[in-house]
């Protein structure tokens, strides 16, 4: 099987570095500059995108939202299976710009880089497999019903990074302003997520087992509670979830 990434930005980089050496690929954009670097950094052909033929191709569509429709101009041909990683775009509006057998959706999260991203997938279940297998090289694949849940995943998997990353800074800036050198803190709340990651209870069952009377974490979940913490960050998902309804 070999795959053509439509798009050289962030996220495509992290899918090419995933799938290196598991799956054949190539890139294909506007940028032939961009598409050298990237060609040269993970070892593939490059094609410039107008005129480029999707025939029978498996394409994973990685470009910005609002270039949907000008890509779509662009190409010629009908691929066998699209996998859009397109925030907020629905398959129905997918469709419209660029003809393909089967449709997926997906939203991968940048840990695809280190081959440790949750991928959220929806579209034809006759393409299943073959999104299922070209993903499952960048990490765990989850399947959902339908272009809303999708939307829902997004604001989880797709900016949840961004979340944890501002709760990760925030709980290394504590360790700095309790005393703790910046390096012993990062590495200690590094440790921390790693280890919770390892743990395979349930989010209550975690917090009751740390939890003890009186103690430490009582005070400290006694705290974030009185800030609001719990509201504040289901807040932000809901935002998220909002915001990509109206990409």
């Amino acid at each position: 099987m070999k795959v053509s990434i439509i798009g050289y930005g962030e996220m495509a980089k992290a899918i090419a570095n995933g799938l290196k050496g598991e799956v054949k690929f190539e890139v294909v954009g506007r940028d032939e500059k961009k598409l050298k670097e990237f060609a040269k950094e993970f070892g593939c052909e490059y094609f410039l995108i107008n005129g480029y033929d999707i025939t029978s191709k498996n394409v994973i569509l990685a470009v910005k939202p609002y270039a949907l429709k000008d890509i779509g101009e662009m190409l010629k041909g009908e691929a066998e299976v699209l996998i859009s990683i397109l925030a907020g775009k629905s398959l129905e509006e997918i469709k419209k710009y660029i003809k393909s057998k089967f449709y997926l959706r997906a939203m991968p999260n940048v840990a695809a880089k280190y081959k440790a991203s949750t991928t959220a997938v929806t579209g034809d279940k006759e393409a299943r497999e073959v999104g299922k297998f070209v993903l499952s090289k960048i990490g765990d694949v989850v399947w959902v019903n339908g272009d809303d849940e999708i939307d829902m995943a997004t604001a989880i998997i797709g900016s949840g990074p961004a979340f944890l990353a501002l709760i990760a800074e925030a709980v290394c800036d504590g360790g700095v302003y309790i005393g703790l050198k910046r390096e012993i803190s990062e590495k200690l709340t590094r440790g921390l997520f790693k280890s919770f990651c390892a743990i395979d209870d349930n989010f209550a069952t975690i917090k009751n087992q740390v939890m003890s009377p009186k103690g430490t974490t009582a005070e400290g979940i006694k705290t974030l509670e009185e800030e609001g913490i719990r509201g504040k960050m289901m807040k932000g998902v809901i935002k998220t979830y909002e915001k990509s309804k109206n990409i």
